[in-house]
């Protein structure tokens, strides 16, 4: 592990200074690119535009029509946290919206990770026809379902693709589907700046454009529209959930979610969330979107149905969402269990790809059959970390008459672009992958059981010929040392205030420390007694059980916990350089 500290521009640094900002955040801030304190406006007035999101405005013209004309919608939502926030988010807004007009035909669907897959197929458009549905709105898909697209308007339903992933490739060409409205800032000529918002913000940008487009016809006015910034925090919720960048628009939405949260305005499924997580709303973070309430309702889309999560997240009745969120905690606690075996037998067969001496290959394909499909990306996830390999984590497919193939979840390191990967690979060796579909660091794939040694082959080849040796070197960023003067509690609460996450990295600071004594606490954390520039101070390191030498250089974040009713600071380990 390489330990490097970031650059802090003097000019940004000293410039948010004299704006105001405290010192330590001038200059976390200006390591992360920030340059002005305008920057760090999180008001609402501050969001892009929805007209500067290709196919919003359209699509809230096609909303109202359907509204207007009393016509049923469906959305058609995808299972992890974001599929279930960007549903959630549209369920409440349209009946919110609709209310004026006195619509609620609003009602949902959610495809069966085993029997279904990912996203709008032709089953799934049948089913929605079968609801007596007149209007199909995806959330988090749709944008490579152009087969589904195509069966639903041959079905007669009008369809809206919402989206955020990137465009399905054929034969090294964009393929979109056709005869359908497409929302989605990562299709061909949309000028929307923010890239990485996740599914949930498309769909709420959808809602903005909406209640625009009822105001002007006259549905109502400015000052009694409809006030669907209440869904915020579901904004939040799926933006973290869904580890997408954080550039200032998504900054925005998170921290606007999160002010909320912490007033007590949300829906009483994320107030039951936090609950079951044992964490206090009033002093949320956004490690508790990502860590707490993200994972327990992914855990649903896993292993059992993300219609509980949905109906948590819509339920106005407090006991049946403390009844919903106390089930999701359970599915949890299994998903927990199921991952853990999982990861250790991945992690052993990966291992034993090559010898304690060498170096791992330059990508990773683990399949056994016992895996559960369900939780393959988290493990994948997991070995990616330990071994810093781009890595392929395989299940046999659950569903009917598909026992041949196999399910894949991919995660990636810096510098290997998923996506791309995967599509060099569909050409060098054609009907190797059946279907997939990605991001740059997350994908997903199915493969026949027959190919999966040329799908390895073919994945480690293009590995050795992207990555170089300094790529595959294991390394943190951090933000250099830490001044004692620094090293207070209401300090820690200061940066626990900010939003930080994928893009905008939470802050971790480094230097050399002396490891005082060392023990090991519940098997598997490492618990530390140091000093820190000659001064005493508790540190853990979650996870880790190989002790360190007396004298070393850590990577830590800050961290306050309770001692007989005094707050003390603490460092939480996240990497040694030894």
């Amino acid at each position: 592990m390489k330990i490097i500290t970031r650059d802090v521009p003097p000019r940004a640094a000293w410039a948010l200074e004299q704006s105001g900002l405290h010192p330590l955040l001038a200059r976390l801030f200006a390591a992360r690119g920030i340059t002005s304190k305008d920057e760090l406006d999180d008001a609402l007035a501050r969001l892009l535009p929805p007209s500067s999101m290709l196919g919003a405005q359209e699509a809230a013209r096609a909303l109202a029509d359907a509204m207007a004309a009393g016509k049923s919608i469906c959305i058609v939502a995808d299972y992890d946290c974001d599929g279930a926030t960007a549903c959630a988010v549209g369920l409440r807004g349209l009946r919110l919206l609709g209310a004026p007009l006195g619509f609620d035909r609003v009602n949902y669907l959610v495809p069966d990770r085993v029997t279904d897959g990912y996203g709008l197929t032709p089953s799934i458009a049948k089913r929605v026809k079968a609801q007596g549905a007149d209007v199909l709105v995806t959330v988090d898909n749709g944008i490579a379902s152009v087969d589904g697209v195509r069966a639903a308007r041959e079905l007669g339903l009008d369809v809206i693709v919402t989206d955020h992933h990137l465009p399905a490739l054929k034969d090294g060409e964009i393929a979109l589907p056709v005869d359908c409205i497409i929302v989605n800032p990562n299709q061909p000529g949309c000028a929307f700046e923010s890239k990485s918002i996740a599914g949930v913000g498309v769909m709420f940008y959808v809602l903005l454009a909406l209640r625009a487009e009822l105001r002007e016809r006259g549905v109502f006015t400015a000052q009694n529209q409809p006030k669907i910034d209440t869904l915020l925090p579901l904004v939040a919720l799926g933006t973290v959930a869904d580890v997408v960048k954080l550039d200032a628009n998504n900054r925005r939405l998170v921290a606007q979610g999160l002010k909320r949260v912490r007033a007590g305005a949300m829906p009483p499924g994320m107030t039951a969330l936090f609950n079951a997580a044992a964490r206090k709303p009033a002093a949320a973070t956004g490690f508790d979107f990502g860590f707490a309430l993200g994972p327990r309702l992914n855990a649903a889309g896993r292993l059992a149905d993300m219609t509980l999560g949905i109906e948590c997240l819509t339920t106005e009745d407090a006991l049946r969402a403390d009844e919903l969120a106390r089930t999701l905690d359970g599915i949890n606690r299994e998903r927990k269990a199921i991952e853990g075996d999982m990861r250790e037998q991945a992690l052993q067969m990966a291992e034993e790809m090559f010898d304690e001496s060498e170096e791992p290959p330059p990508a990773l394909v683990v399949f056994d059959p016992d895996f559960h499909e369900g939780v393959v990306g988290i493990v994948a996830s997991r070995l990616k970390d330990k071994l810093h390999r781009p890595t392929f984590v395989f299940a046999a497919s659950g569903a009917e008459g598909k026992e041949h193939e196999l399910k894949g979840s991919g995660r990636s390191i810096a510098g290997f672009h998923l996506r791309d990967a995967l599509d060099l690979v569909a050409k060098r060796h054609p009907g190797v992958l059946l279907r997939f579909g990605a991001h740059a660091m997350a994908a997903g794939c199915t493969i026949d059981e027959e190919q999966l040694e040329t799908f390895e082959a073919a994945l480690q080849q293009v590995a050795h010929e992207w990555l170089d040796a300094a790529t595959l070197q294991r390394r943190m960023e951090a933000d250099g040392p830490l001044d004692t003067k620094y090293r207070r509690a209401d300090l820690v609460d200061t940066l626990h205030q900010e939003v930080w996450g994928q893009g905008f990295a939470p802050p971790v600071f480094c230097e050399e420390v002396v490891v005082v004594s060392q023990r090991l606490v519940g098997e598997k954390h490492l618990a530390l007694k140091l000093k820190h520039q000659g001064e005493p101070v508790d540190g853990i390191w979650f996870g880790h059980t190989e002790p360190l030498p007396q004298r070393v250089k850590i990577a830590f974040r800050l961290d306050a916990d309770e001692w007989q009713g005094q707050r003390r600071v603490r460092f939480l380990v996240e990497a040694a350089e030894v």
